[in-house]
């Protein structure tokens, strides 16, 4: 855990410390650029009300998407092993997926391509796709590595085990510790490794939302900022929390998780208040910083949504078993992509 955090920290360096690099080299812009607009919606004093209020809805309704699944345990119909959590599962996946490609990604090419920035290197090169393709092939060797990690320490552990085998009762049957699945363990691995990953991407991706919300003062903005993020939260929450429940974690770790992921956007929010006197959502700086951050955010979760949720489901024994199912799965995706999709009209 701590090795796969400290890997995507080094990664967000490296693009903090290229972009802080590159940007002071910018010094031919267009005026307006360089000048606070003269908008009639801004208004610092009617802005930071709204701001207060966004801080408190977005943190109830993220707190409200992540916990639910958490607590789908105690209600019979929504057991994690049976089919109407795999379509809401499958319907969250898609919600990841949507994020990824019509919120990130977007934001990030209008940043790079941003008429502040020098036409050169940034209207000369793809920075934004690169960018993503970058962080979809480091996440899978992220992936790949901490799942190999995971599976040597629990290789180990067991080996361990085996010298006083124990022994467990399931469904009235005993089994002895070296009759247990290894399958079981391997899957319960590669579900840590994605609550892992995923749960760090999203948190990059809600702090720079955030912060970009915090910075404005833009009272119109800010309005309709407030219920689509609202929806986006609580429900890229539900696919965290589903994520979550399977790496059957302890509680106490269920609960940091779940609550970084609820506070993130709204400190984002806090840290853009404390900067908007000096933060330009419009300047070089901020432009190149939070359009690869994005960018980074973009990859990640596309591939997280694709590669280790949707595949993962649609290749497994429950969805292949049963063509009926896959459809509903399917349509459920594709209802979580929509939704998201409607959503970028606003945030």
């Amino acid at each position: 855990m701590a090795t796969t955090t400290q890997h995507m920290n080094q990664i967000f360096l490296v693009l903090l410390l290229i972009s802080f690099a590159i940007s002071p080299a910018i010094s031919t812009v267009p005026k307006e650029c360089e000048t606070d607009s003269t908008d009639s919606c801004i208004d610092k004093t009617k802005a930071l009300p709204l701001k207060i209020v966004a801080i408190v809805a977005i943190l109830v309704t993220s707190m409200i998407g992540v916990a639910a699944p958490l607590f789908s345990r105690y209600v019979t119909f929504l057991h994690p092993d049976g089919k109407i959590f795999m379509i809401i599962k499958c319907f969250a996946s898609g919600i990841i997926l949507g994020t990824g490609f019509m919120h990130v990604l977007p934001d990030s090419f209008e940043m790079l391509s941003s008429p502040c920035l020098e036409d050169n290197p940034w209207h000369k090169f793809p920075f934004t796709g690169f960018v993503a393709m970058l962080s979809g092939l480091v996440t899978l060797a992220i992936d790949s590595i901490a799942t190999s990690l995971y599976t040597k320490k629990a290789v180990a552990d067991d080996s361990e085990e085996r010298t006083t085998p124990m022994i467990i009762q399931i469904d009235h049957l005993p089994l002895t510790t070296k009759e247990r699945s290894s399958t079981c363990s391997k899957q319960l691995l590669r579900y840590r490794v994605i609550a892992t990953v995923l749960e760090l991407g999203i948190i990059v991706h809600s702090v720079v939302i955030g912060l970009s919300l915090g910075a404005t003062n833009d009272t119109c903005t800010i309005k309709g900022l407030i219920a689509a993020l609202c929806f986006h939260q609580m429900f890229e929450g539900m696919g965290l929390g589903g994520c979550i429940l399977q790496a059957e974690y302890t509680n106490v770790k269920k609960f940091v998780m779940a609550f970084f992921f609820a506070v993130t956007t709204p400190s984002g929010i806090a840290l853009g208040i404390a900067l908007s006197s000096v933060y330009k959502d419009n300047s070089p700086t901020a432009l190149i910083t939070v359009g690869l951050l994005n960018a980074c955010s973009a990859g990640l979760l596309i591939y997280m949504a694709l590669v280790d949720l949707l595949a993962a489901e649609f290749m497994g024994s429950m969805l292949q078993g049963s063509v009926k199912l896959q459809l509903n799965c399917f349509g459920a995706a594709l209802l979580g992509c929509g939704g998201m999709s409607v959503l970028a009209k606003w945030a």
